[in-house]
């Protein structure tokens, strides 16, 4: 089961607020596809939310989005900062990348966006939202939020 950026905040905002505050504060996040063999590719990435959704655009045939358009399978980290306390936390999502090429799509996104053309673009389906965070100098807390699922939250010392 997958999700919309819009549909993953109505269920669970306040997550929802944290993430996008994560990935709003870099430019710069890493985002994990499948290579041919099945092995990892991580590489450098801007997102962008538009429309109540999230985004990944890509340089025309660029090694992740040729990824992508193999196996829309990805991981995005959100960036966590300089240091090693970030604050909100760490980020990652996790979903099916998929290719839009319809015109009026991509002019919408061109207006907002302003991205280098040609390129290409993904609209994300999300399978998992992962937050994790210090709680009380105690607890590892993690945040997990899948479709149809409500937010779960698992803790270890």
């Amino acid at each position: 089961m997958t999700g919309t950026w819009a549909a993953f905040a109505a269920a669970a905002p306040d997550l929802a607020r944290i993430a996008r505050e994560r990935f709003g504060t870099f430019r710069h996040h890493v985002l994990a596809t499948l290579r041919k063999d099945g092995s990892p590719r991580t590489s450098g990435l801007e997102v962008h939310f538009v429309g109540g959704e999230l985004w990944l655009g890509m340089m025309p045939d660029s090694l992740k989005a040729l990824d992508l358009r193999r196996d829309p399978r990805f991981s995005l980290q959100a960036n966590p900062g300089e240091g090693t306390g970030p604050d909100g936390g760490d980020v990652r999502v996790a979903g099916r990348a998929v290719e839009v090429n319809d015109a009026r799509v991509k002019a919408a996104y061109v207006r907002e966006v302003e991205p280098p053309e040609p390129f290409h673009l993904f609209r994300t389906e999300l399978t998992e939202v992962v937050r994790t965070y210090v709680e009380d100098d105690t607890y590892l807390v993690a945040q997990v939020w899948k479709p149809g699922e409500p937010v779960r939250a698992l803790r270890r010392t």
